[in-house]
């Protein structure tokens, strides 16, 4: 049975040596911060647009929250007196009844039968 060893990553290849002072490595540094900026702008603009629609959003929500803040407040109003109309279809009062089981005595009854089982 060999036993195989996950690849180890290849490392790029350092150059100890600096380079030539040369009108060909000022344009390459030129030309490398030129992408760098290209990329720094896009980056700036997508978060500008990722900004402008998450305060979109936000407006959105604090309208709908300001909407549903204004309907809690006219379903709080006070109940009509009695006598006076309700509007129709408007009625937040409970319609069901709970009653709970009457007992007769609070200990427990003499007739309980017990059923032991063994597994």
């Amino acid at each position: 049975m060999t036993n195989k060893r996950a690849p180890r990553r290849i490392f790029p290849k350092v150059s100890t040596m600096p380079r030539q002072a040369t009108e060909a490595t000022h344009y390459l540094d030129m030309y490398k911060l030129t992408i760098e900026k290209r990329r720094l702008e896009q980056e700036l603009e997508y978060i500008d647009e990722r900004r402008q629609r998450l305060c979109d959003r936000l407006a959105e929500i604090n309208q709908e929250t300001e909407g549903l803040d204004a309907q809690a407040t006219n379903l709080r109003q006070p109940a009509p007196k009695p006598g006076t109309a309700k509007p129709q279809g408007v009625n937040f009062a409970p319609n069901a009844n709970v009653y709970l089981p009457e007992r007769n005595s609070r200990q427990a009854p003499e007739d309980y039968s017990t059923l032991m089982l063994d597994y």
